[in-house]
């Protein structure tokens, strides 16, 4: 009976210690309602790096919330926001660090700070994407920096190409978008990291100045290639995991790519169409030239998220980067279900769900 016994307590011990992993987070209890996070970049010079909170209860935009639970500013420039495990991740590029809280309360757990320890130099953190109990973030130093979600410090960081920026995973393996941005001659190249050793083991010739990054669910990365700004059109690539190879490739600019039932949702970036745009995932051609369909003006599109559980389109409005930006929603159709600002944030590029 005795040994019984133990083996029940052992067995509840080690379902318990499993469901405290991040990669299957056990509920919480939220101390907001449901709603979104709008994270605002900022201007670049101007440490103004906003969130706003919008709950679905009442249908009202909290500005600056961040400021309004932890009592200061974020800085700058946020360039991305992942909702991970219980947590927010947001990679603070200007002031080198990865900030992180607790998802519903948007209360400040800790900050990890980007600096080489060798130099002491600043890193400038880029994107984020999570991997089971580990947060990966690009940096531009030519890293791929590994956080442990429970210690919330940096295990790794490996080394890929000249400044990376746009991440996806795909099974067991990263690909990582560098551009080489910060040099003379953009970088073409994307990087495969096997996530179980955590290293680089491949480099794939891809598309010049390669940026954001995307997954389907059938082992295809897509990846918005900016050219050089020169003689060197901008690009959309089609890259198989399964051959380690390019499978399609289109002149065409895009900003922000994400995938969504079998189509590509894609801004225009600097030089593309002002419009959010559906492409076939075949051969890039265009499924709608406009997705919305109800006549809602946009002025510049900067970033799109899709809810997978409903299929609302969350497009955020930029306006001239100056001024104030504004969220639309949209149902799958492209009409518009609700908008609201961001005042007096700038720059709102990127929205992620908070459910209960």
């Amino acid at each position: 009976m005795k040994t019984t016994s133990l083996l029940i307590a052992l067995s509840l011990f080690v379902f318990v210690s499993s469901c405290n992993k991040d990669d299957n987070p056990a509920p919480e209890t939220p101390e907001v309602t449901t709603g979104l996070y709008v994270m605002s970049e900022g201007n670049f010079s101007g440490s103004n790096t906003m969130l706003t909170y919008y709950g679905f209860s009442d249908n009202k935009a909290t500005t600056d919330y961040w400021n309004s639970v932890n009592g200061s500013g974020l800085g700058g420039v946020g360039n991305d926001i992942l909702l991970y495990g219980g947590k927010i991740y947001i990679p603070m590029n200007v002031s080198s660090n990865v900030t992180i809280a607790n998802a519903f309360t948007a209360k400040l757990i800790s900050k990890i700070e980007f600096t080489d320890p060798a130099s002491g130099a600043k890193r400038e953190p880029r994107y984020a994407v999570g991997y089971k109990n580990k947060v990966l973030v690009s940096s531009s130093d030519g890293t791929v920096a590994v956080i442990d979600t429970t210690s919330l410090t940096v295990d790794k960081w490996i080394k890929v190409g000249a400044n990376p920026d746009g991440l996806a995973v795909s099974g067991d393996r990263l690909y990582v978008a560098n551009s080489g941005g910060y040099n003379p001659v953009f970088d073409s190249t994307l990087s495969v990291v096997d996530l179980n050793t955590m290293a680089e083991t491949q480099k794939v010739k891809i598309g010049v100045n390669p940026g954001f990054v995307a997954a389907d669910n059938s082992g295809n990365i897509y990846v918005a290639c900016g050219g050089n700004y020169a003689d060197v059109a901008p690009s959309l690539v089609k890259f198989s995991t399964a051959t380690n190879s390019v499978v399609k490739a289109a002149d065409t600019a895009i900003g922000k790519i994400r995938y969504y039932d079998g189509l590509l949702y894609a801004t225009g970036g600097y030089f593309g169409s002002k419009n959010v745009r559906t492409l076939s995932t075949t051969d890039f051609k265009e499924t709608r030239s406009n997705f919305v369909t109800d006549g809602t003006a946009i002025i510049n599109p900067y970033g799109v998220n899709i809810d997978t559980e409903t299929g609302d389109v969350y497009v955020t409005d930029a306006k001239n980067f100056v001024t104030t930006g504004e969220v639309f929603c949209f149902d799958k159709n492209g009409k518009k279900k609700f908008n609201f600002s961001v005042a007096p944030a700038v720059g709102p590029n990127t929205v992620v769900l908070i459910r209960q």
